[in-house]
């Protein structure tokens, strides 16, 4: 069966979440050690980890998991339309050039001009396009591929693919596959062995979560939310020359950011009560401030940790009294839950829409395609599905 149509799975009017993966061409790990060379291509993690922080400071999408391996990545992305919305004309133009520049005369200064900024907002039809993007997965994905793949082609001095191809995207239904493909995506590198337990899965959000309670800090990669002053620019330009041009360009591309939690760019997990509509972050890290999880971050590392030792033939184990009624709550029989994570791709690679077998069940009644592929597997991790 062919692959969905993006329309098939989301739309960008629309807020859903959505598990993206994205592979190396033929699997190779270009961003990992080379078995062929031996070249150690692994700091490469890096550019993607910061460059995903800088988007989820430029676009209208949530990050809320993530996982960086060696030879493909994941990401579950949320799209926030209601947040775009509350922006300006003039904020919209500022985040769409911090990321597609096009070609401007100023371009060696780095940041776009105020002139710049203010052309594209006194276009109302390209405004009403560029809107759409910025809460677009599609276009999200696609800020983050291509500038990996030149970075890379660059600096080994050939052409070709990087990424094999399009990104492949899942819209998980409901909370049930929600928790199971975070958890599923921060348990990657315990997976494939890369890692002894989450506080060493580096690249992960996980990781992250664990080194932001423990007090530890990065430095930010967010986009600058400010435009330069044209006349300044034209003045730096003539008196510059080109030289000094491509200096001032590299200081600005190494220009370093505030120090933030480590975590400071993620999506809160915890869902908060008291936070009510697009909740919008005012710190300019991400696009909001909503949680996605009815759990603390306690109980999910608590849950993260135990799920991730039953990969171990020493620690397999039942399903202790602390997680059983959050399990519960999500309608997900006990002794399944591990092989839900752990077999996640097993249940739900070929649907387009995971979920509980009634919400899949529901999906196909009222999608394009009347039928999701999975729902039969799916029903025994699942209470009192028939």
């Amino acid at each position: 069966m062919p692959r969905p149509l993006r329309s098939e799975v989301f739309r960008p009017q629309e807020v859903a979440i959505l598990h993206c993966t994205q592979r190396c061409v033929r699997r190779a790990y270009l961003s990992g050690v080379d078995s062929v060379t031996g070249t150690d291509y692994s700091y490469r993690k890096e550019w993607i980890r910061q460059r995903i922080e800088k988007l989820a400071s430029v676009f209208g999408i949530d990050v809320l998991t993530y996982a960086i391996l060696s030879n493909h990545l994941h990401v579950v992305l949320r799209s926030r339309p209601d947040v775009v919305a509350t922006w300006s004309d003039r904020q919209v133009a500022l985040r769409w050039l911090q990321v597609f520049p096009g070609k401007r005369i100023e371009e060696q200064l780095g940041d776009p001009t105020t002139t710049d900024v203010e052309s594209l907002a006194n276009n109302p039809e390209r405004m009403a396009v560029i809107r759409l993007r910025l809460s677009d997965v599609s276009w999200f994905m696609k800020a983050l591929s291509e500038p990996i793949a030149r970075f890379a082609n660059k600096q080994e001095k050939c052409t070709g693919c990087f990424w094999e191809g399009r990104f492949k995207a899942q819209r998980l239904l409901d909370e049930a596959a929600l928790l199971a493909c975070c958890m599923y995506v921060d348990l990657n590198p315990v997976r494939a062995a890369m890692a002894e337990s989450p506080e060493t899965s580096k690249f992960t959000s996980a990781y992250d979560r664990i080194k932001a309670a423990e007090g530890k800090t990065i430095e930010s990669a967010a986009a600058p939310m400010q435009a330069i002053n044209r006349e300044e620019a034209a003045k730096i330009l003539k008196s510059s020359t080109k030289e000094e041009l491509v200096k001032r360009r590299k200081a600005a591309k190494s220009r370093r950011g505030p120090r933030i939690a480590r975590d400071g760019w993620l999506a809160p997990l915890e869902l908060n009560p008291r936070v009510t509509g697009p909740a919008v972050s005012k710190e300019g890290l991400r696009a909001s401030d909503k949680g996605f999880l009815d759990m603390s971050l306690e109980d999910y590392l608590a849950l993260l940790y135990w799920t991730g030792r039953q990969g171990r033939e020493d620690k397999n184990g039942k399903i202790t009294a602390d997680y059983a009624p959050i399990l519960a709550k999500l309608g997900i029989a006990e002794g399944m839950w591990c092989d839900l994570v752990w077999n996640f791709k097993k249940y739900f690679g070929k649907s387009r829409g995971p979920g509980s077998p009634d919400r899949m069940r529901e999906e196909s009644i009222l999608g394009v395609r009347k039928f999701q592929p999975g729902q039969k597997m799916v029903r025994k991790c699942f209470v009192g599905s028939n």
